[in-house]
């Protein structure tokens, strides 16, 4: 398991409010029998119908890893192909004004912290990376503390998934397979488990 403490990288704002995870990984790319791949369909429909004004058809944001989101993101249908795309695509870390409790879970245990500020902070933010998409954004998950440029900010996480990242028990998978001895012997014991 990985500490998480810091992550740093490039930006890329993506405005808007109540992106759902439909628009963020399209309903008939969840047929896939494995998440490989899905970095090339996020934003499949709206890169389609807005090629030239979508960030992610931006070339000067193609490097970035820190995605900078507004309000309610990845609302709607718990799918967690949503975040497997954004992890696949390189991203390390999202900041914005709000999750979806949902996506907010399924991101954590991929390793995704999601950091959330105020709205003026975040429209500074991003209007700092439009102006200037070579800014590194710094962010420390232990302390919430976010610099980009001459622009500093604390941001939060909630405390649970903010200690899971800075413990390294932020995946469960590998959680249980660390201690899978122990996860058997107690199944042996579970007439449930046990009786099959």
């Amino acid at each position: 398991m990985n500490n998480i403490t810091y992550v740093s990288g490039r930006g890329m704002p993506l405005r808007g409010n109540d992106i759902d995870t439909d628009r963020i990984m399209p309903a008939r790319f969840l047929k896939v029998v494995s998440f490989e791949g899905l970095e090339k369909h996020l934003f499949e429909d709206d890169r389609r119908t807005n090629r030239e004004a979508h960030p992610f058809s931006d070339m000067r944001f193609n490097d970035a890893s820190v995605m900078i989101v507004n309000a309610n993101f990845g609302c709607g249908s718990s799918r967690e192909h949503a975040p497997q795309g954004i992890v696949r695509a390189g991203y390390r870390a999202l900041v914005g004004e709000s999750f979806s409790e949902i996506f907010l879970g399924n991101s954590a245990v991929l390793g995704l912290p999601c950091f959330t500020a105020d709205h003026d902070t975040i429209e500074k933010l991003q209007t700092l990376v439009e102006k200037a998409p070579e800014t590194t954004i710094e962010c420390n998950v232990e302390t919430g503390e976010i610099k980009a440029g001459a622009m500093k900010f604390t941001a939060s996480m909630p405390t649970p998934l903010r200690d899971a990242f800075v413990q390294g028990k932020w995946d469960p998978t590998l959680m249980l397979l660390d201690k899978f001895d122990e996860v058997r012997s107690v199944g042996k014991r579970l007439p449930y488990v046990a009786g099959f």
